[in-house]
């Protein structure tokens, strides 16, 4: 199995919360582009952050968003 583009919008998105603060969240306005409105939507429905739009990160989101700055740091060097 590959990352899928819609698996890559999600990761990108997840990557946008600051995990400094569990009490920063983020807003994808109506104005964003399809695929990160469409991306924040899969987030959602996946339990991974508490509103369509964005709002925070879920305890299971909060994980998901470490590992996936865990890989991308592994990924840079």
């Amino acid at each position: 199995m590959k990352f899928t583009a819609e698996h890559l919008s999600e990761l990108n998105l997840l990557l946008q919360f600051d995990l400094r603060s569990s009490a920063t969240g983020i807003k994808v306005h109506s104005d964003a582009d399809s695929d990160i409105q469409q991306a924040v939507t899969r987030l959602f429905n996946k339990g991974l952050c508490t509103a369509p739009d964005g709002g925070y990160l879920t305890d299971e989101g909060i994980v998901i968003a470490e590992h996936t700055d865990k890989i991308l740091h592994v990924l840079s060097q």
